[in-house]
C-alpha cells in the first residue's frame, strides 16, 4: 500500500509539468532519435545503389537505397515513424525478387536523411518526401516511362495515401499501405502515446499526470499535422487502385478503422491479416502477405 500511495503522490506532484512534457513528446514523435540502419540491402541478398534526393534546395536531402529491377515497374517504400528504411527491407526483397525496381527512402529526421526542426504542417512535409523521391526517379531516363506504386507503413502510410491529392503534380498508379491509415486520426496518436514507445519518466507514467500527458501529446501531435482528413473521394482517390493491409490484433491502428477508411474509396481493397499485430504481417502471414501484395501489383502496374 505504501508503494501505491507513493506512486499516486508522485503522479499528483508532477501534474503541473505533465502538459509541458506532453507537448515535448508531440515534437519527439516527428523528431525521434535516429536509429542506425540495423540491416542493409546486401544482408537480404539485394544489390543496391545509394541515391541522394535533393530536398528544399539541399543536394543531400533524402537518402535512398535503389534496388534495380524492371525499369517499367517501380515501387517506392517508406517506413514507420521512429524507424528507418531498413525496417522495410523484407518487403523490398519480396518485391525485387518478383522483378520490381524498388526504392527505399528515409523520411526527413530519420535514418540518413536531412534534419528538419519544423513542427508545423508535418503532413505536407512528409508527403513532400514521397513526392521528391518519385519525381527524382521519374527524372532518370530509365524510369521516365515507368508505372509507379507507393508503399507506406504505419503512421507514415498517411502521407503515402495523402500523395493522391498531389496527382496533378505527381501521379502514381497504385498505393499500398501496411498497418494504416485509418478513418480517424485522434485515436491513432492516443494509441501511439499509450503504447509506451516514448520516453516517459516514472512519475508521469501513471494517474492524472499520465492522462494529462497523453491528452496534450496526442492533441498537439494531431495539430502539428495541419491536415484535412479524410481526403474526399474524388479525383485520384476515385481512380487509383489502393491496397490496405490491416492486422487483426493491431491495437495501434485497429483494423476496423482501416476498413472504415477503405469503404470511402471505390478502388480500395482492405485485407485483414489474422493473428497479426502492428506491422507484423510479413512475419506472421508471409505467404498471404506476398500473394496479396504481388497479386495487387500484377493487376495494377501492368497494362
Amino acid at each position: 500500500m505504501a508503494t501505491g500511495f507513493l506512486t499516486k503522490a508522485a503522479s499528483a506532484a508532477t501534474l503541473p509539468v505533465a502538459p509541458l512534457y506532453g507537448a515535448f513528446l508531440s515534437y519527439f514523435i516527428y523528431h525521434p532519435p535516429r536509429r542506425p540502419h540495423h540491416k542493409k540491402p546486401e544482408d537480404l541478398g539485394l544489390t543496391s545503389t545509394d541515391v541522394q534526393v535533393p530536398l528544399n534546395g539541399k543536394p543531400r536531402g533524402l537518402h535512398v537505397w535503389l534496388c534495380e529491377g524492371d525499369t517499367e515497374r517501380v515501387v517506392v517504400l517508406g517506413h514507420g515513424l521512429g524507424l528507418s528504411k531498413s525496417a522495410s527491407l523484407a518487403q523490398a526483397a519480396m518485391l525485387n525478387r518478383a522483378g520490381y525496381t524498388v526504392a527505399l527512402f528515409d523520411h526527413r529526421n530519420h535514418g540518413k536523411s536531412v534534419s528538419d526542426p519544423a513542427c508545423w504542417g508535418m503532413s505536407d512535409r512528409h508527403t513532400d518526401d514521397v513526392v521528391a523521391v518519385i519525381k527524382h526517379l521519374r527524372a532518370m531516363d530509365e524510369y521516365a516511362a515507368a508505372r509507379f506504386a507507393v508503399f507506406g507503413f504505419s503512421i507514415s502510410a498517411f502521407p503515402s495515401f495523402y500523395l493522391l491529392g498531389r496527382a496533378a503534380d505527381c501521379p502514381v498508379d497504385a498505393v499500398i499501405c501496411d498497418s494504416g491509415p485509418a478513418l480517424e486520426l485522434s485515436p491513432l496518436f492516443r494509441n501511439f502515446v499509450a503504447a509506451d514507445g516514448l520516453p516517459i519518466p516514472g512519475p508521469l507514467r501513471t494517474g492524472l499526470s499520465r492522462k494529462a500527458l497523453e491528452t496534450v501529446a496526442a492533441s498537439s501531435a494531431l495539430a502539428m499535422l495541419r491536415v484535412q482528413w479524410p481526403p474526399a473521394a474524388e479525383g485520384a482517390y476515385e481512380r487509383t487502385p489502393m491496397l490496405f493491409l490491416a492486422g487483426e490484433r493491431d491495437t495501434m491502428i485497429p483494423a476496423a478503422g482501416v476498413h472504415a477508411l477503405g469503404e470511402r474509396y471505390p478502388l480500395a481493397e482492405v485485407h485483414t491479416l489474422p493473428d497479426t499485430d502492428h506491422l507484423q504481417g510479413i512475419k506472421t502471414q508471409p505467404d498471404v502477405y506476398a500473394d496479396t501484395v504481388l497479386g495487387f501489383l500484377e493487376r495494377t502496374l501492368k497494362d
